[in-house]
């Protein structure tokens, strides 16, 4: 890197808009969609897709929901050719969707665009041409007059063909390519150039896309553009201003959202920001962050998990893990006060029923898109008691006391830390059991049987193993629990007391268990937990406070 950057590069210059208006409004309603996937997604792709991909991609965008997807660019191979005539032809196109197809303006292309169109019922017919300085005197060697005149000559081509597209719905679209790049004084001198030639009106308007093809300031300065031409162009009423942002500096969201809130009334993307270097506007997190603010977007992702599968096998790409809504970690929590104030939220959420979604640190309902409560805590050595005792009651019903938390929350953490891995909740679950359930020495419960004598009294007799030696016990107390306590310290167990005792069932059906929790109290004032899982609750309860006995 250069000590000195600003000796080869200089910041974007900033629009002139002092009396911007775009940092005031709120989004109250969701843009027309379009998917690129088939066209700037495919082309991104080390091995685009076939045929037989597009069409299944193609379907899953259907049933998404939008009614604007760009095909492919019909004149740049066969592939992308035949899979036009496909969709038209097999009657694979909802008479309420419209194909889209990009075109240069040139006209051997656009005249086999037009081939590629025959018996569509609706079509959107993309013309573009770049206009950016650079793009001008490198790309073209041309002036903005010869620029303009490629546009305007495209337009023309256009528009004396439309006559043999009878039957078929005709809308027009126009990009001046490298929108963002461009002093915005010439993208509306070539856009209205072109407004001329196709003469849009409010009844019959055309698409004005003005693209951040390459993102080259920060998402302030393409609002101030977006605003600056839907203030200053003409017949604005007979135009649908569209965006279509990447992601070069990693803020095309942020981009198209502040682009909407400019007077944007459209928005080009694809599932999962896929596209040309660091991709396209992901579609995807945009509509699902005006669903988090209660707008529904007119696009369905209830079930993200199903359309990221059919995302990843046709394109042969990955989701990140960290990918807004639909990456495999982004409803997960990994520190421990995460865990547990998800958990609390979540509790809150089921108990008592807010009328609004407040949960700490989840956005949105991850069961809205199909994914999983289970989902969200998962543990690992940043881990607190929280996602531990989280783990346990979800998937196995284990509902440690909040005490017992306390304890065993850094027992599992040190082992966890030990293992330098996440680990999952069998994994916890095995924990737990090698530290309390199967704890069984020096003390192991034998014979074990409570009477309740005329008084009340209950009355327990049985063995004990010690160091395995056997040992016979009697002991009264108010119950099971405290006569047993009594006959096990008159067979030499130190003194003690229960200071808590829970219990509940694991599992249903005649081998159903039960699992006891038990807290005992030393004479010096130390405590200690034990657990125990038996079929018959009485032992389980008796198992504990052995289980405790033993953990001292």
């Amino acid at each position: 890197m250069l000590k000195n950057p600003s000796s080869k590069y200089r910041p974007f210059p900033p629009v002139q808009l002092p009396d911007r208006r775009w940092p005031g409004r709120v989004l109250t309603a969701p843009p027309i969609w379009c998917s690129v996937d088939l066209r700037d997604g495919n082309q991104a792709l080390a091995v685009p897709m076939n045929v037989g991909q597009k069409l299944e991609l193609f379907k899953t965008l259907v049933k998404c929901g939008f009614k604007e997807i760009e095909v492919g660019f019909p004149s740049a191979s066969n592939t992308e050719f035949v899979f036009n005539r496909h969709l038209i032809e097999d009657g694979h196109t909802p008479d309420d969707v419209w194909l889209q197809v990009l075109v240069q303006a040139r006209e051997d292309l656009i005249e086999r665009t037009f081939e590629s169109l025959v018996g569509a019922k609706r079509a959107i017919i993309h013309l573009y041409n770049s206009t950016s300085p650079a793009q001008r005197r490198v790309v073209f060697g041309m002036s903005k007059e010869e620029i303009i005149q490629v546009a305007v000559r495209g337009a023309t081509w256009i528009k004396e063909r439309l006559p043999r597209l009878k039957g078929t719905e005709v809308m027009l679209q126009y990009s001046p390519e490298s929108f963002s790049a461009t002093e915005v004084e010439f993208a509306r001198e070539i856009s209205e150039a072109v407004m001329e030639v196709w003469q849009p009106t409010p009844q019959r308007k055309m698409i004005l896309n003005l693209p951040d093809t390459v993102e080259v300031a920060m998402p302030n300065v393409y609002a101030d553009q977006i605003e600056w031409v839907c203030r200053h162009i003409r017949n604005r009423e007979s135009l649908i201003v569209s965006l279509h942002t990447h992601n070069d500096r990693c803020t095309g969201v942020a981009a198209t959202e502040l682009g909407l809130l400019a007077g944007a009334d459209r928005v080009e993307g694809t599932l999962f920001g896929n596209g040309e270097r660091t991709g396209n506007l992901d579609i995807v997190t945009v509509a699902l962050n005006l669903y988090a603010h209660g707008i529904h977007p007119q696009l369905d992702f209830s079930d993200v998990n199903a359309i990221r599968e059919v995302y990843e096998r046709c394109t042969g790409m990955t989701v990140p893990a960290r990918q807004p809504y639909a990456g495999e970690l982004v409803f997960t929590a990994f520190s421990g006060s995460h865990q547990d104030a998800i958990r609390k939220g979540l509790a809150e959420w089921h108990n008592d029923r807010r009328p609004h979604w407040d949960v700490p640190y989840l956005a949105i309902d991850p069961t809205d898109i199909n994914r999983e409560y289970r989902e969200v805590i998962r543990v690992n050595s940043q881990s607190g008691k929280g996602g531990v005792a989280y783990l346990l009651e979800s998937e196995f019903g284990i509902e440690l006391p909040k005490e017992m938390q306390r304890e065993f929350g850094p027992i599992a953490n040190d082992e966890v830390d030990r293992l330098g891995r996440e680990v999952s909740a069998a994994d916890l679950k095995q924990m737990f059991w090698r530290e309390y359930i199967e704890r069984d020495s020096p003390w192991k419960l034998g014979e074990f049987g409570a009477e309740e004598s005329g008084s009340g009294t209950i009355v327990c007799q049985g063995t004990v193993y010690r160091d395995g030696v056997k040992v016979r016990f009697e002991g009264k107390g108010n119950g099971p629990i405290a006569g047993f306590v009594h006959g096990l310290q008159s067979a030499g167990a130190p003194k003690f007391e229960v200071a808590y005792y829970k219990e509940h069932a694991l599992s249903a059906g005649e081998e159903a268990s039960a699992i006891a929790y038990i807290q005992i109290k030393y004479a010096d004032g130390k405590f200690r937990w034990g657990a125990a899982v038996d079929t018959n609750i009485e032992r389980a309860s008796i198992k504990a406070v052995l289980s405790a006995l033993n953990r001292s």
